[in-house]
C-alpha cells in the first residue's frame, strides 16, 4: 500500500492514523490482461489506483465501434467520476489492457476519509480535479492539435504508451486511423 500511500500524500497532509484508517477499508485486487474493471451501463461505485498496470477506459457508440479516451497507468487513479458522483450508470467500460494490481477505494471507503479526516473531502476534491483536467485537455487536444502534434505529444502523457498498447487503441485515443498512425510514426522517424 506504499504506493497509494505516497500518491495521496501528494494530494493531501493525512496524519499516520487517518492514512491507516482509510487503507485498512481498501482492497487489492489483481485483474488479468483483457479483464473488465468496470461494465458499460454499471453505476461506478469504486475508485481504483493502480498500483501495477494499464487500464483503458472505452466509449461504444450507437454502431459498436470502441473509442479509447484514456489510458491509466501506475501510479493514476481512475474511475468514471461522473457515475461516482451522481450515482448513475456509466456510459464507460474500464479494461485492463495488461496484468494489473489496483486499490480498490469502495464508496464507503471514501466516505470514511470525507468524514474521519482532517483532509479527506479535499482528497476527493483533488482526485476529481487531476480527472478533470486529463480529461479537459484531451478534448482540447482533440480540437486545437493536428494528428501529428497529438502524436507527438501522447507519450507526455502516457509515458512509454507505444510499447504497451496496440497501435489501433493509440490511433483511437487520437481520433485517428490505424493508416493514418502509421504514416505519422513512419514520418517521425
Amino acid at each position: 500500500m506504499q504506493q497509494i500511500k505516497d500518491a495521496i500524500k501528494q494530494f493531501i497532509n493525512f496524519t499516520e492514523n487517518e492514512i491507516n484508517g482509510f487503507l485498512s477499508r481498501a482492497t487489492v485486487k489483481n485483474v488479468k490482461r483483457n479483464e473488465i474493471v468496470n461494465r458499460q451501463n454499471t453505476i461506478q461505485n469504486e475508485i481504483y489506483f493502480i498500483n501495477k498496470g494499464l487500464i483503458r477506459r472505452v466509449i461504444t457508440d450507437n454502431q459498436g465501434t470502441e473509442h479509447t479516451l484514456h489510458f491509466a497507468m501506475e501510479n493514476q487513479f481512475i474511475t468514471d467520476y461522473s457515475s461516482f458522483l451522481r450515482k448513475q450508470p456509466s456510459p464507460y467500460t474500464l479494461r485492463a489492457l495488461e496484468d494489473s494490481e489496483l486499490v480498490l477505494l469502495q464508496r464507503s471507503t471514501i466516505e470514511w476519509a470525507y468524514q474521519n479526516t482532517k483532509e479527506g473531502e479535499k482528497m476527493g476534491r483533488r482526485i476529481a480535479e487531476f480527472n478533470f483536467i486529463l480529461q479537459d485537455d484531451h478534448i482540447k487536444n482533440m480540437y486545437i492539435n493536428t494528428p501529428k502534434q497529438r502524436y507527438d505529444n501522447i507519450t507526455a502523457v502516457f509515458p512509454n504508451i507505444h510499447n504497451r498498447v496496440p497501435q489501433h487503441m493509440i490511433a483511437s485515443y487520437l481520433g485517428i486511423t490505424p493508416v493514418h498512425l502509421s504514416r505519422l510514426k513512419k514520418s517521425s522517424r
